[in-house]
């Protein structure tokens, strides 16, 4: 089979999952209009999907072992399409399970395609193959920002919401014309136990390197979600941007997202290593939100687009380079489950990372405020990458690429 299918495949169903865990913050004010909430409740939203993430996750590596990883990523596209149907709904008890159903659908996603990616992609185009799959986020947002809004338009924000639905459940069938050959490996007599969410803990605590990797993304990922989350509301209420003005400036922070995983991927792998480019990320999201607190009503739009495709290459850039730093130090063929334990730190960050944000932005009156926060989460990240690699560097043992 062509090494890149599996590629292809893992970013087709990583986009549709990514778009449908956005779909919902995109179209926030016109929710919260129709419901009498506060958009800013969308935090909560967000941690809600990435609580019943972190407990996918975990569970995702016995998971794919047992039933293959393009099994597990149908379930979970199947998931995303149930939570998103209940969402639609509006009481809130029902958009809330809702919201957990379509974590538990995105939770198993990216230890599924490591799993694969991690037995047909050689070691040395790891970062660049991974950061091309990691694509699928910033593009499935891309896709929400872009095609939601205008939906809108036409559709109520219930049916808008059963039509990315419906194309979830779409993808899932398409992907059983594969599952066959990509979900050989599966050990179908392998048991399935509830202790089994300990085992990926244990094994990134064990590992310095893992673990290391593990709280970066905790706190990177706290700066990603925070601004995918909020930056349509952002432009909406504190820059009197219109709603498909702002997803389109979503769209231009997504692409420049994906432009920066394929750049982060390639420089990580030829030149400079995982490390030293995930401290350089770390120094750029601080810049860029500190940059996003200066935009006003009337900066000029270029200005915008400037501060915030820089912003999405950083904040939206990181992820496949983690996780093939994470899949090339996992022990042999246990990349599914090591992914599956720094993600659960990666979404433990989203789960507390947006409420903050929300809390500051209320605060203070602005959302410039919960940008600030951004910047200081991002600083303490760049200094523990900064000190780990330097003791890193001081043992003879270390290895720094």
């Amino acid at each position: 089979m062509n090494n890149w299918l599996p590629l292809l495949l893992t970013l087709v169903i990583q986009a549709m999952v990514s778009m449908a865990l956005l779909a919902l913050p995109v179209m926030a004010p016109v929710v919260a209009t129709d419901l009498h909430i506060s958009p800013a409740l969308v935090g909560i939203y967000v941690s809600m999907t990435y609580a019943g993430a972190i407990t996918a996750s975990l569970m995702g590596g016995a998971a794919v072992n047992r039933f293959g990883a393009i099994r597990v990523s149908q379930w979970g596209l199947l998931l995303c399409a149930a939570g998103l149907l209940l969402c639609a709904v509006p009481w809130l008890p029902a958009m809330g399970l809702g919201a957990v159903l379509i974590g538990m659908g995105y939770g198993p996603i990216t230890p599924a395609s490591s799993h694969l990616l991690a037995r047909t992609t050689p070691k040395h185009q790891m970062s660049l193959v991974f950061s091309l799959k990691q694509t699928g986020v910033p593009l499935g947002s891309l896709m929400a920002g872009a095609i939601v809004p205008p939906m809108l338009l036409g559709l109520s924000w219930h049916t808008s919401l059963g039509v990315v639905a419906a194309v979830c459940i779409g993808c899932a069938a398409l992907a059983q014309a594969l599952r066959a050959e990509l979900d050989k490996d599966r050990q179908a007599d392998l048991p399935m136990r509830w202790g089994s969410w300990k085992q990926p803990i244990r094994l990134v605590l064990a590992h310095r390197t893992l673990a290391t990797m593990a709280a970066c993304s905790f706190m990177f990922s706290m700066v990603q979600l925070s601004l995918t989350t909020y930056l349509v509301t952002f432009l909406h209420d504190d820059l009197a941007y219109g709603l498909i003005a702002a997803g389109l400036a979503l769209s231009l922070t997504q692409l420049g997202g994906m432009a920066g995983r394929i750049a982060w991927g390639y420089v990580a792998d030829r030149w400079l290593g995982p490390r030293r480019v995930l401290l350089l990320l770390a120094g750029l999201m601080a810049l860029c939100a500190l940059a996003t607190t200066t935009l006003r009503h009337d900066t000029p739009q270029w200005a915008v687009v400037l501060i915030l495709v820089s912003f999405g290459a950083s904040a939206i850039g990181w992820n496949g380079v983690y996780l093939a730093e994470v899949a090339r130090r996992a022990p042999e063929g246990m990349a599914s489950m090591a992914t599956g334990g720094t993600l659960a730190f990666t979404f433990l960050g989203v789960v507390i990372g947006p409420p903050i944000f929300g809390a500051l932005s209320t605060w203070f009156g602005t959302y410039r405020a919960g940008f600030m926060g951004l910047m200081v989460v991002a600083s303490v990240s760049g200094s523990l990458l900064f000190w780990s690699q330097r003791k890193a560097s001081s043992s003879p043992s270390a290895h720094l690429n």
